[in-house]
C-alpha cells in the first residue's frame, strides 16, 4: 500500500488504521486455535487423521480470510483525492487466494509437525500474504481529481512508511529480546533438571546414571593415554542396624556423613558416587599401586570412623559403620565399563565373606566361582519349577523309654542331574539368596504332608519352617490348605523353628505361631541352647517340644548343667549309646539322631533305638532349618 502511487494526494484515516491493525489480531485468533487442535489430534489414533486435516484447513482459511480483511480495512483508511473505482472480480481472487494459500501452509504445518518441513510452510504461509495485497492493490484504479498538495501527499507517506518501519523494527527487536530470554531459560532449565537427574537428592553426591557416564568418559581418556584407572564397589556394614535401632532419619544423617568422608578420601581427581541404599562406587586414577592403597586406606578410615547423629531431641549419640570394598583395575581386570563394574561387584562379595577382610581386588579365579554359582543357581531354580532333583529324606525319632517310633523329620534333598547329590550347606544358601526359600518351604510342606498321609502308621511329620517363611502372614493359610489337600491330620504334623525365627521380630512371629497352633498343629523349638534368648523365648509360646542342639548333646556327659535341662525335650544328635543312656535316666522324652536311625526317603516300622546303634554315619545329615 505505501508503494503504490496513484499520483494524486493521500492520507491515512487514524482510527481506521488503527482498526486495520487489530482485524488480523482478533481474527487470526480462532483459526490458530482451529489449527493448534488439528495438530495435537494429528498425534493421535490414525483414524482420526483425515478429521484433523481438516481442522488444519479449516483453520488456515480463517487465518486467510483475517489477513483479507486486514488489507480492505487498511485499505478504507486510504483517503485521496480522486475517484476510487474497485474490480470485483479481481477482490473476490485476491480473498480466494489468501484463504486457499493460508489454508495449505497450516496444512502442511500439521500434516509434517515435528519435522524440517514445517518451515517452508512459512514460506507458503507469506506466499499467501503476499498474493493478497498485490492482488489486492490491482483490483484498485484512482483518477485523479487534481494535484494540489502532491509533494505534501508523498511526504506524508514517507512519513507513514518510516513509522510502520521503526515499529516493525521494534516488534522484531522485541521479538529478538524474548528469544534470547527465552533461550536463557530454557538453557537453566535443562541444566538444573541434567542436575537433578544426575545427582542423588539425599547426599548430593553423583548418581548411579552420572557415575556410568563418568566411567565411560574417564576410561576413554585413560585409554587414551595409557594411564590406568580403579573401580572401588563400596558397601556399608551394619547399616541395617542403624535404621533399625535408630530409625531412618539417623540412617540418612550417616549416609550423607560417611558420602562427605568417603568423598575427601579419594581426591578432586576422583569421582564418588552413590549407587544406591548403602552402596557407593568409585572412579579413581592412579599411577602406581602404593597409591591406590593409600587410598583405600583412607576410605577404610573414612568409612570406620565414628559418625555422631543428633536425635531430634537436641541430645546426640554416636554409630560406627564400617565398610567392605571391591577393587578392579582398568586395563588389566576389563576395559569395559560394564565388566570393570561387575569385577568390582565380584571382589566386593569376596570381601564381604571373607572375615577380617575390609576389601579384595579382583582375581579372574572369581568369575570362575561366579559361573559356576549362577549355573547351580539356575539348575536350583529348574528343579523348583519342575519338582525334578528334589526329595525328602526322612529322620527317624524315637521314645526314649519305650524305644517306639514317634515320627520323622522330613529333611530336604536336591540331586543335581549331573553332579549328583548337593549338600544343603551349599544349596540352601544359594537358595536364600535367590529369595527360594519361601517356594522351597512350601513345597517341602506340601510333599512331606503328601507322604506321611499315606504312611502305614499314623507317625508325626516334623517339617522345618525357615525365618523368611515365619514372617510370611499367610504362612498359617498355607498349612491349612495342604492339610485340607492332602488329607493329614493336624495333631500329625509338627512345625519345626529355630530361636533366630523368632527373634527377627518376636511379635509378629508369634502371632503367626498361634494362629498355627490353632489349627490343630505342633510346634516344636529346635535347636534350643544355642541362642542367646532361650529362656525368654520359652516364656513367650507354649512350645509342644524342644529339640536340644547336637553341640548341647555333646556336653551333657560332663556338664551337669545341661543334664538338667533334658528332661520333656527331644533330644537331638544322639550318636552314642552312653548319651542315650543318661537321657534314659533323666527322664527325657523322645531322642533324634544317628543312633536312633540314619535319614533315608522312606520310612518303616522302624529298629528299636539300640538296634540302630551300629549303623553308620551318613554324610552331611543337616536339615534345611540348620543352613537357613
Amino acid at each position: 500500500m505505501l508503494a503504490h502511487r496513484p499520483g494524486v494526494p493521500v492520507s491515512f484515516d487514524a482510527v481506521l488504521t488503527i482498526v486495520s491493525f487489530l482485524v488480523p489480531i482478533l481474527g487470526a485468533i480462532p483459526g490458530l486455535l482451529l489449527a493448534a487442535s488439528a495438530s495435537s489430534g494429528s498425534r493421535g489414533a490414525a483414524e482420526e487423521a483425515p478429521l484433523s486435516h481438516w481442522r488444519a484447513v479449516a483453520g488456515g482459511a480463517v487465518v486467510g480470510a483475517a489477513i483479507a480483511a486486514m488489507h480492505y480495512t487498511g485499505m478504507a483508511a486510504y483517503r485521496v483525492e480522486g475517484i476510487v473505482v474497485w474490480n470485483p472480480s479481481v477482490i473476490a481472487l485476491s480473498v480466494a487466494l489468501s484463504m486457499t494459500i493460508s489454508a495449505a501452509a497450516f496444512l502442511l504445518a500439521s500434516t509434517y509437525a515435528g519435522q524440517r518441513v514445517p518451515r517452508a510452510a512459512g514460506g507458503v504461509f507469506a506466499l499467501a500474504v503476499l498474493s493478497l495485497h498485490f492482488t489486492g492493490m490491482a483490483a484498485v484504479t484512482i483518477t485523479a481529481l487534481g494535484t494540489a498538495g502532491t509533494e505534501a501527499a508523498v511526504e506524508a507517506q514517507h512519513a507513514m512508511a518510516l513509522a510502520v518501519a521503526l515499529a516493525g523494527l521494534i516488534v522484531m527487536t522485541a521479538g529478538g529480546f524474548a528469544f534470547l530470554l527465552d533461550r536463557r531459560s530454557q538453557t537453566e532449565t535443562v541444566r538444573r533438571l541434567t542436575h537433578l537427574a544426575m545427582t542423588d537428592p539425599l547426599t548430593g553426591l553423583p548418581n548411579r546414571a552420572a557415575f556410568a557416564e563418568r566411567l565411560a568418559r574417564g576410561l576413554e581418556r585413560a585409554a587414551a593415554v595409557s594411564a590406568r584407572a580403579a573401580v572401588i564397589a563400596i558397601d556399608l556394614d551394619r547399616f541395617k542396624e542403624v535404621n533399625d535401632t535408630h530409625g531412618h532419619a539417623a540412617g540418612d544423617a550417616a549416609l550423607r556423613a560417611i558420602g562427605q568422608r568417603l568423598a575427601a578420601a579419594v581426591g578432586a581427581n576422583a569421582c564418588l558416587a552413590r549407587m544406591g541404599g548403602d552402596e557407593f562406587a568409585a572412579l579413581l586414577p592412579f599411577r602406581t599401586r602404593s597409591g591406590l592403597d593409600a587410598v583405600i586406606a583412607r576410605l577404610e578410615a573414612a568409612a570406620s570412623a565414628p559418625v555422631t547423629i543428633e536425635d531430634g531431641s537436641g541430645g546426640e549419640f554416636t554409630v560406627t559403620l564400617g565398610a567392605s570394598f571391591g577393587i578392579a583395575c582398568f586395563p588389566e581386570d576389563g576395559t569395559d565399563p560394564g565388566q570393570l563394574t561387575n569385577n568390582a561387584d565380584l571382589a566386593l562379595y569376596r570381601a564381604k565373606a571373607l572375615p577380617f577382610t575390609a576389601h579384595c581386588f579382583y582375581d579372574p579365579s572369581m568369575d570362575a566361582a561366579a559361573r559356576e554359582k549362577r549355573s547351580l543357581a539356575a539348575a536350583l531354580r529348574e528343579a523348583l519349577a519342575s519338582g525334578g532333583g528334589l526329595m525328602l529324606h526322612y529322620q527317624l525319632q524315637a521314645s526314649v523309654t519305650a524305644g517306639e517310633i514317634t515320627g520323622y523329620e522330613a529333611l530336604l534333598r536336591w540331586r543335581h542331574p549331573t553332579r549328583g547329590m548337593i549338600p544343603p550347606s551349599v544349596f540352601i544358601p544359594l537358595a536364600e539368596e535367590m529369595g527360594l526359600i519361601p517356594a522351597l518351604g512350601a513345597w517341602v510342606l506340601r510333599r512331606a504332608c503328601t507322604e506321611a498321609a499315606a504312611w502305614p502308621h499314623p507317625w508325626r511329620v516334623a517339617v522345618n519352617v525357615s525365618p523368611l517363611q515365619l514372617a510370611d502372614a499367610s504362612l498359617p493359610g498355607l498349612v491349612a490348605e495342604v492339610l485340607a489337600e492332602t488329607g493329614l491330620a493336624a495333631e500329625r504334623l509338627e512345625i519345626e523353628l529355630t530361636e533366630t525365627a523368632i527373634v527377627e521380630d518376636q511379635e509378629r512371629a508369634l502371632s503367626i505361631l498361634r494362629a498355627i497352633k490353632a489349627l490343630g498343629v505342633r510346634v516344636a523349638l529346635d535347636d534350643f541352647g544355642t541362642g542367646y534368648s532361650s529362656l525368654k523365648t520359652l516364656r513367650s509360646f507354649p512350645f509342644d517340644k524342644i529339640k536340644l542342639d547336637r553341640f548341647f548333646m555333646a556336653e551333657i556327659e560332663s556338664s551337669a548343667e545341661a543334664m538338667a535341662v533334658i528332661r520333656s525335650v527331644l533330644a537331638e544328635g544322639v550318636e552314642r549309646p552312653e548319651q542315650l543312656a543318661i537321657l534314659r535316666a533323666e527322664g527325657c522324652d523322645e531322642a533324634q539322631g544317628f543312633l536312633l536311625g540314619r535319614p533315608s526317603p522312606a520310612v518303616s516300622s522302624g529298629p528299636e533305638p539300640e538296634a540302630a546303634a551300629s549303623a553308620p554315619r551318613p554324610p552331611d545329615a543337616a536339615p534345611v532349618s540348620e543352613a537357613a
